[in-house]
């Protein structure tokens, strides 16, 4: 396998990121728990990613082929760095790919002391990858007695509670 680019993503590419990350994200919430017709992240939460402060987006390719993205916000005073979004293309998966595309991230910032991120509760696969595979330490349980303060729904329709609240936030600490 080649080496792993990341590639800043342009105005014109910003509606196949949203499709992209919108079918990886539905197909492993489908795979791992039930067919479900509401869109597991829905354009919204990711356009807020794309607005946000020292926001910057990425294709993730190998030799010339997009393999996932990632979208992180930078902040330059602080160097406390979110990690806000990050998916491996369907079909890419299970190969080391969402790893490769940790590791560049963390090449691109090195002046980074501190990364944050979340994840859903019932998402056993991406709390995996982030604790045991990226160095990731859970720091705090978003549930319906402890909520995130960042949370702007109550919800997605039909989902229950629990799954759809009950969030851990991730860090790690550069140094």
């Amino acid at each position: 396998m080649g080496m792993l680019k990341l590639k800043a993503i342009k105005l014109e590419e910003k509606k196949q990121f949203i499709q992209e990350i919108q079918e990886a994200f539905q197909k492993a919430y489908i795979k791992e728990y039930e067919d479900w017709e509401e869109t597991i992240l829905p354009v919204e939460d990711i356009e807020e990613s794309f607005n946000t402060l020292g926001a910057e987006a990425y294709f993730a390719e190998i030799d010339g082929n997009r393999v996932g993205g990632t979208i992180i916000a930078i902040d330059k005073k602080t160097h406390f760095n979110q990690l806000h979004l990050l998916y491996v293309k369907t079909g890419s998966q299970n190969c080391g790919v969402g790893k490769r595309i940790w590791m560049a991230i963390e090449k691109l910032h090195p002046e980074t002391e501190t990364w944050e991120t979340h994840t859903p509760y019932f998402d056993r696969r991406n709390i995996h990858f982030y604790v045991n595979r990226c160095g990731f330490k859970i720091v705090e349980f978003y549930n319906q007695k402890h909520k995130d303060p960042h949370q702007k729904r109550d919800r997605l329709e039909d989902m229950p509670l629990e799954k759809y609240c009950d969030f851990f936030r991730l860090e790690k600490v550069m140094k």
